[in-house]
């Protein structure tokens, strides 16, 4: 079995004294490869460090956190810019709107997201979108600057039936995470409508982490979880959940 964790922030400190043993315990689980999104500036020298050091298994992403966008947005998404002009990433994000943590900077946050998703479009690489309490705003937003050429992921996806239809309606893939693990979740009952081919898995890492791991510290190697739980669902083997899952994630990021 062959996995694709296609959202992990396996950079960041709460990482730092077991680094390398949570991608040795991600590698004994079948995950092949770890997508890392950008936060910040004062992330992107650990989040390059780590594609270094695991090149084609650790892959970046570029681009600032909605909850990153404060009254020097301006000049963070200048310092992306120029790492998008040095070399092609996997992605642009994770990138987005939260209405969750603090609403002080939400017309900057929209600025942000048109910026990042003009970049997506034009470099042809994919959006991931983080929509803490704001999804239907970003799904409006993506509608309006869908041309034909924007796709990616709505990362860790908790919507209706209704939502998941308009994501994957307009040309995106739905991240599907240990949330899906929680008994009230109810995702359950929206996935069984959503066809496998618009989905991929991720762990937030080291958030969010699935049942039985709930409350612990996520990592890669529970993506196993995620899948089986996903396999549940569509009343299919694993195996097979997790060939396509892997196959939408290599076409989406050409990885």
């Amino acid at each position: 079995m062959k996995l694709i964790d296609t959202h992990s922030h396996l950079y960041v400190n709460e990482f730092a004294l077991d680094r390398e043993q949570a991608l040795e315990r991600a590698e004994k689980q079948g995950v092949i490869k770890i997508l890392l999104p950008a936060i910040d500036s004062r992330e992107h020298g650990a989040l390059l460090d780590l594609e270094a050091a695991h090149p084609g298994i650790c892959l970046a992403m570029m681009g600032l956190h909605p909850c990153s966008v404060r009254e020097n947005y301006r000049e963070e998404l200048d310092i992306v810019e120029g790492h998008l002009e040095k070399r092609r990433f996997i992605a642009i994000g994770e990138m987005g709107l939260d209405f969750y943590w603090d609403k002080t900077f939400v017309a900057e946050q929209y600025l942000a997201f048109q910026r990042q998703a003009a970049w997506a479009r034009e470099l042809g690489i994919p959006l991931v979108i983080h929509s803490r309490e704001s999804m239907d705003a970003c799904i409006g937003e993506v509608r309006k600057m869908q041309d034909g050429r924007l796709r990616g992921v709505f990362h860790c996806f908790t919507g209706t039936t209704e939502q998941a239809a308009q994501i994957t309606g307009l040309g995106f893939h739905l991240g599907i995470g240990g949330v899906v693990t929680f008994k009230k979740s109810g995702l359950d009952q929206v996935l069984d409508q959503v066809p496998l081919e618009h989905l991929v898995l991720e762990t937030d890492a080291p958030y969010l982490a699935p049942v039985p791991m709930r409350g612990k510290r996520n990592e890669s190697a529970y993506l196993g979880y995620i899948v089986q739980k996903l396999a549940d669902i569509k009343e299919m083997p694993v195996a097979e959940v997790a060939e396509a899952t892997t196959q939408n994630a290599q076409k989406l990021f050409a990885c």
